[in-house]
């Protein structure tokens, strides 16, 4: 993690937010509170909430991390950001407000696949029918990989600790069904990178 005039700051974060921030415009085109999980350094919330005026961000991020989005939080000082919030994926009780929306970048491959599937029932449990989650990052289909530097990616991770890993599409979208969710739209995003759209039923 890099520092930027005292900020956090992911070069990720940079290069992804303007792709990102185009398709959520496509998804979340009305008025409501959409929960981002995993905040991290905070760019993404004070980009999203700055060029989709409609929404209500609400950070949030594990509660040993939830606190890092606050100084560009603090700098922006957005009218339709919220304060981060703590949260375990993998807790019974979320705790959140009212939400309309949610959405998390590089998650679900930095996550064990039973914190995969603690994430999808807890959005799934917050949001209402025809309710949007959006899951952005690398993923896999059919067991393949989609580019060499995901597959070099994926080996990274599972050394760091085999638990993690580039998450398959399709059981993605098996669990996510049995949860009230189905993938309505797969973007294709730079990097070799996707956005996954999924629905509430």
């Amino acid at each position: 993690m890099a520092m930027s005039d005292g900020k956090p700051f992911s070069q990720a974060c940079e290069n992804n937010k303007r792709p990102i921030a185009d398709k959520l415009a496509l998804v979340f085109t009305r008025a409501g509170t959409v929960l981002e999980i995993g905040t991290g350094t905070g760019q993404h919330a004070v980009y999203f909430a700055r060029h989709l005026p409609n929404l209500t961000w609400q950070p949030s991020d594990h509660p040993a991390n939830h606190l890092q989005c606050e100084p560009w939080l603090a700098d922006e000082n957005l009218p339709n950001i919220n304060a981060p919030l703590p949260l375990d994926v993998s807790a019974d009780n979320w705790r959140l407000p009212q939400i309309n929306g949610a959405f998390s970048a590089n998650t679900a491959h930095i996550m064990t696949w039973t914190e995969v599937e603690a994430m999808f029932h807890g959005v799934s449990a917050h949001l209402r029918q025809g309710d949007f989650f959006c899951l952005y990052g690398p993923f896999n289909y059919n067991g393949h990989f989609t580019a060499a530097s995901n597959q070099q990616f994926d080996s990274f991770l599972r050394q760091r600790h085999p638990g993690m890993g580039i998450r398959d599409i399709g059981d993605l979208t098996s669990m996510a069904g049995e949860c009230g969710l189905t993938l309505e739209q797969d973007f294709e995003m730079p990097a070799n990178n996707r956005l996954l759209v999924w629905q509430r039923c």
